[in-house]
C-alpha cells in the first residue's frame, strides 16, 4: 500500500464528477491513507455525506461552525494533521474563490488557513474551462504553487466533448503517490525502451519472447514521479501508460532504433529496458506460409541493430543505463556487455526470478562492482534505480 500513513484531507465541490469522488475515497483507502472528508454545500446536492462518512470511516465535514470541533475550528484543524489537501473535483466557481482568496465557507477557508500542500483536480464543462476567467485563474493557481491534476478531454454529463472532465480516481491516486516521491530528476528528460519486439516471419508469424514490459513502465512510472519528463518507446505489450508519460508504440527492432534514434538527442538519459530480439528475419514472406508435405523451408537470419549500443555512441550520449537479463552467469555477462557498449551502469537480473511477473531481483553493475537490490515490487525496485541514476548522473 503506497500511501500507508499518509493522511489526506480531500475537498469535494458541486458537480456531478462529485460521484468519482466517491470511487477515489475507497481507492485511497485501499492504499493505506488515512482519509477526512469536507464538502461544499453544493456537493452535497449530488452526493450525500453519508456516502464519504462510510467509505472513509470518519465523520464529514461541511460547516464551518461544526461544533464537534473543540474550539470551534474546523476550518483549521482540518488540514493542521493533513499531509496533503486534494480538491477533487473542483468546480469553476471554487477555483475562482482560491485564485481570489475568498473564503466563505468551511472548504474555502480550509484552502487559505491550511499548513500544507494544495493539489486541485479541475471538472467542468468546456466552455467553462476554456473561459478566459477561468484560464486567469489557473494561472494564478499555478503561480501560486499549487498543483493542478488534469483536467482530462473526452465526453462530458452535458453531451459535449472537450477539455474539462476531472482526472479518473485511479489517476488522481497515481499523481497523489507521485506528489509524496522525492523529485530527483527534477527537470531531466528520460527515454526509455520496454517491452519485447515482433520480428516478421510472414503476415501472422514471428519472432518474439515473454517479456510483459512490467519493468520498463514501472522504471517510466518512477522515473515521471521524480519529476523527469519520460518518453517510452515500446514494444508490443498492454500495459497501461503510467500517467504523465509521452508512449509511442512500435512492433519490431527496426522500429524500435528508428524511433529511439529520432528522440535520443537532447535527452538527459537513455534506458534501454525492452528485450530487443537479436536476429530478424532476412526476408518476409508476403503471404502466410502454407504446411504442404515438404521440408520447411530454412530461416535466415540477419542481426538487428544494437539500440543501446547506438545510443551510447552518439557524439554527446546521454547519461545510458542497460538492462541484462540472463539465466546464468549473471556478473560475468552483465559486466560484458557495460564494457562493450561503454555503458556507466548496467541492470541485471535473472529472467527465473522476475520475467514477466511483478516482482524482480536487481542487480546494479558498474566499474566499482555490483550493487543488489533487495528482492521486490517492480515500482519499488524501480524507484530505487531511479534514485541510483540520480545519484550517478549528480556525480557524473
Amino acid at each position: 500500500m503506497e500511501l500507508t500513513g499518509k493522511r489526506i484531507a480531500l475537498g469535494v465541490t458541486g458537480g456531478i464528477a462529485a460521484y468519482k469522488a466517491a470511487e477515489l475515497v475507497r481507492l485511497l483507502i485501499k492504499q493505506g491513507a488515512a482519509v477526512q472528508v469536507a464538502m461544499t454545500e453544493a456537493a452535497t446536492r449530488f452526493v450525500t455525506p453519508v456516502t464519504f462518512q462510510a467509505l472513509s470511516g470518519k465523520p464529514v465535514f461541511t460547516d464551518q461552525w461544526d461544533a464537534r470541533v473543540a474550539n470551534n475550528m474546523a476550518h483549521i484543524d482540518l488540514t493542521r494533521a493533513a499531509d496533503v489537501l486534494l480538491i477533487a473535483p473542483a468546480s469553476a466557481d471554487f477555483i475562482a474563490k482560491l485564485a481570489n482568496g475568498l473564503a466563505n465557507d468551511l472548504l474555502s477557508t480550509l484552502a487559505l488557513a491550511r499548513d500544507c500542500p494544495l493539489l486541485v483536480a479541475p471538472a467542468m464543462n468546456r466552455q467553462m474551462w476554456e473561459n478566459a476567467a477561468t484560464q486567469r485563474n489557473i494561472a494564478t493557481l499555478r503561480g501560486d504553487g499549487i498543483t493542478l491534476l488534469g483536467p482530462a478531454s473526452g465526453e462530458q454529463a452535458c453531451g459535449e466533448t472537450g477539455i474539462g472532465r476531472m482526472l479518473e480516481a485511479e489517476e488522481i491516486v497515481s499523481e497523489l503517490i507521485a506528489h509524496f516521491q522525492p523529485k530527483l530528476l527534477a527537470g531531466k528528460k528520460v527515454l526509455l525502451t520496454a517491452g519485447p519486439t515482433f520480428e516478421a516471419i510472414d503476415p501472422v508469424r514471428g519472432i518474439t519472447n515473454l517479456s510483459s514490459g512490467k519493468m520498463g513502465f514501472a522504471v517510466a512510472r518512477a522515473a515521471q514521479e521524480a519529476g523527469a519528463v519520460v518518453t517510452l518507446v515500446c514494444g508490443p505489450v498492454s500495459q497501461p501508460t503510467p500517467h504523465g508519460v509521452t508512449r509511442f508504440n512500435v512492433t519490431s527492432a527496426l522500429e524500435m532504433h528508428a524511433e529511439v534514434m529520432r528522440r535520443a538527442a537532447g535527452q538527459d538519459i537513455f534506458i534501454g529496458v525492452a528485450a530487443v530480439a537479436d536476429y530478424r528475419p532476412r526476408a518476409v514472406a508476403e503471404n502466410k506460409i502454407k504446411k504442404d508435405g515438404r521440408a520447411a523451408s530454412p530461416i535466415e537470419l540477419v542481426q538487428n541493430p544494437d539500440i543501446l549500443a547506438d545510443v551510447a555512441a552518439l557524439p554527446a550520449p546521454p547519461f545510458c543505463v542497460g538492462f541484462a537479463a540472463e539465466s546464468r552467469n549473471l556478473a560475468e555477462y552483465a559486466q560484458g556487455k557495460r564494457a562493450a557498449k561503454k555503458l556507466p551502469l548496467i541492470v541485471g537480473n535473472l529472467i527465473q526470478d522476475g520475467f514477466g511477473g511483478d516482482e524482480n531481483t536487481l542487480v546494479l553493475f558498474d566499474a566499482s562492482g555490483e550493487t543488489a537490490l533487495p528482492p521486490g515490487q517492480k515500482i519499488d525496485l524501480a524507484r530505487a534505480l531511479v534514485q541510483q541514476i540520480a545519484l550517478r548522473l549528480a556525480g557524473r
